[in-house]
């Protein structure tokens, strides 16, 4: 039977293409291959294998992609559909990885044992070490699947939209549909549902009452007899801030004298509904208690959950004979680390309230009647308290000192001090205006630069540590060296720090929430700090170097 030249011939159907679960691109794994061998490079802090296994498949999986995205460019350019690789370079990519990613993660080890010695650090996890390997490569598949869903994503909205519209606009507004719903869903579904979750969370602990912490008896205290704060509405961090620190006596005990029960004023979330009235309720208690009555005011803006570090109040009161008065306040549920992501707002509003309601009060007494006014804070706390003021000249106009330590790097002032610092001076140790008002140092006990000017007046001390990652963290490190690793590092951090694009991102923001699980001096973890700060800043007579030794050991075995 012969076929009809006018009908076409059947033509058999084109195999589907199956999409394959773990396929993957040779030049995505070269991208993948190298950023994951550069994870181990060194960062701030220690890092165990767990942590160091997710940094890893994060910068993995960021490796893919450059790597597919840099192969699909250059096809572009050299016009040529993409080619499936040969045997023969699998292989070449086999060997290398095995050589390559045992190298890296031998000197990762030996990289992280001489940060641990740097720091004191003598735990070591063999089994965590261990695991980095597998969870490196877990991540990486988790991230690698989402971005394969994201992409078959958009295919089947192009796709759907091609009934309607060109081709190249479905492309393009495919992918601005599929980019924004995935940004509204991490954002508004994932980000914003674990905020509200762990608000909720910490607000229930916020109830409690940390052990060892009891109602004061002292009319001295907010939640004590008289207080206009009642005890319940503290918090848990405003119970444990009035409801300990040094006695009169502990304080006399140190400085071999007659000393005073130091004032300590408080208002928590509970306590009234508003920041401006919670901050005006706060100065009242204050003024209740005879807080202005004494030689030195501290106001203190709280870091996350309304914590105030013991150690920066116990160096101040020890230092001032007990004569002394701090006010403090609540702006959050939630833990610091948290609040530093996504509480600056409220940080910056509390700083500024209560400041302002404190100065109010103290202006309009006599000036030979008025205590010395000061002002700290810590991590996000130094970023609530800079907000109150424009800058060097009305710090030094409106405060008789301030201590602000492990300052955030988005910190105003801090930033505006540190990028106009005098040439030649390291940006982990820079000297503003010939340190006339503003000065910063890592460690007190070493002196403060720069040495042979002069410190008259206000002293405004920026404590900030080499290896604190709340300080340097930033998202220009993505895609920018700061100069702190282009110089030379400071006493705590290795040499063979270097900046890598992304790589360095994601390590520093890695170190953020273990920025206190190192010894004090290290990291964001400042006590001993606090007693020559204070020192410097308060410039009190009669203490010398044994009692600040003293002092010193007092504060690291505080609770």
């Amino acid at each position: 039977m012969t076929r009809d030249p006018q009908v076409p011939p059947l033509q058999e159907p084109a195999p589907r293409t199956r999409h394959r679960l773990f396929h993957l691109t040779l030049p995505g794994c070269w991208g993948a291959l190298v950023l994951a061998c550069l994870s181990f490079t060194p960062s701030l802090l220690p890092r165990g294998g767990i942590l160091q296994g997710l940094i890893c498949g994060i910068t993995a999986a960021i490796g893919y992609g450059i790597g597919v995205l840099a192969a699909y460019v250059w096809r572009a350019f050299a016009d040529r559909d993409p080619r499936s690789p040969s045997r023969r370079s699998w292989l070449v990519l086999l060997v290398c990885a095995i050589v390559l990613f045992a190298l890296a993660f031998g000197l990762g080890q030996y990289w992280q044992h001489e940060i641990r010695r740097l720091m004191g650090v003598t735990d070591y996890n063999v089994i965590g070490a261990v695991a980095c390997p597998f969870v490196a490569a877990l991540v990486f598949w988790l991230l690698l699947l989402a971005g394969r869903g994201l992409r078959r994503l958009f295919h089947w909205v192009a796709d759907l939209l091609d009934r309607w519209t060109g081709p190249r606009a479905a492309r393009v507004v495919g992918w601005l549909l599929v980019v924004g719903l995935a940004w509204s869903v991490f954002s508004g579904l994932l980000l914003g549902g674990f905020v509200n979750v762990a608000n909720e969370a910490f607000s229930v602990r916020d109830t409690q009452t940390p052990e060892g912490v009891h109602q004061p008896t002292s009319v001295l205290r907010s939640g004590g007899p008289g207080s206009l704060v009642p005890w319940d509405t503290l918090g848990r961090e405003g119970r444990a801030f009035t409801g300990s620190g040094p006695s009169a006596g502990e304080i006399g005990a140190f400085t071999h004298g007659t000393a005073r029960e130091p004032i300590r004023a408080y208002a928590g979330l509970s306590t009234t509904g508003d920041t401006e009235s919670r901050a005006e309720r706060a100065v009242a208690d204050l003024e209740r208690a005879g807080g202005f009555k004494r030689a030195n005011l501290l106001v203190m803006t709280t870091t996350g959950s309304g914590w105030v570090d013991p150690a920066a109040v116990d160096s101040f009161e020890y230092l001032g004979n007990g004569d002394s008065a701090t006010v403090a306040m609540q702006y959050s549920y939630l833990p610091s680390w948290l609040s530093y992501l996504v509480d600056q707002s409220k940080a910056r509003e509390a700083g500024r309230q209560l400041f302002d309601a404190v100065y109010d009060k103290w202006s309009k007494l006599p000036q030979d009647q008025r205590p010395r006014l000061f002002v700290a804070g810590e991590s996000l706390g130094s970023f609530g308290g800079e907000t109150a003021f424009s800058g060097e000249y009305d710090l030094r106009n409106r405060t008789a000192g301030t201590l602000f330590a492990g300052p955030p790097n988005f910190n105003t002032l801090f930033r505006e001090f540190s990028d106009h610092r005098q040439a030649g001076s390291p940006e982990i140790e820079p000297v503003y205006k010939d340190g006339r008002t503003v000065r910063f140092t890592d460690d007190p006990t070493a002196g403060i630069p720069p040495a042979d000017r002069p410190w008259d007046g206000t002293r405004v001390l920026y404590l900030m540590h080499p290896s604190d990652p709340i300080v340097w963290w930033s998202p220009s490190l993505a895609l920018s060296e700061p100069d702190w690793i282009g110089q030379a590092p400071g006493k705590d951090v290795l040499g063979a720090m270097v900046w890598m694009p992304f790589v360095t991102f994601w390590q520093v923001t890695a170190d953020l929430p273990f920025s206190t699980g190192v010894p004090d001096g290290h990291g964001h973890t400042y006590k001993a700090a606090y007693v020559d700060g204070w020192n410097a800043v308060m410039r009190p007579t009669g203490f010398t170097a044994q009692d600040l030794d003293r002092l010193r050991d007092i504060v690291r075995s505080a609770p």
